[in-house]
């Protein structure tokens, strides 16, 4: 059977089926599933969902809550593969909230690169 989850490979097909464009950020985040707390890496997010490195396996249509600091949001895993992990998120995002976690991204990475 074949796997509708997007691979890290080939992911153009399902850029084009996008509602919302995606915009790449690095930021720390934890994800709660059934009572569990895992650390996770946001690597990309739009107004309707975000994209994760996370180590744990979860199945598709699990309910969880990705809290990335300021922004705690509910959320559907939609799809899994090698690590990665795609959310659909209940209630959408709003333009302030994608550029917050822009913001935070970019000065995250500023002050990493200083300490280097």
């Amino acid at each position: 059977m074949a796997s509708s989850a997007p691979s890290p490979q080939d992911s153009g097909p399902y850029e084009d089926r996008r509602a919302y464009p995606r915009v790449g950020v690095a930021l720390p985040a934890f994800l709660h599933v059934s009572g569990e707390r895992h650390s996770v890496q946001l690597l990309d997010v739009s107004a309707g969902g975000a994209k994760l490195n996370c180590a744990p396996s979860l199945p598709s249509g699990s309910a969880v809550v990705l809290d990335c600091g300021t922004l705690k949001r509910t959320a559907v895993v939609r799809w899994q593969n090698a690590g990665l992990v795609g959310l659909c998120f209940d209630s959408e995002l709003d333009s302030r909230e994608v550029s917050a976690l822009i913001d935070r991204s970019v000065a995250l990475s500023a002050l990493m690169d200083s300490r280097e």
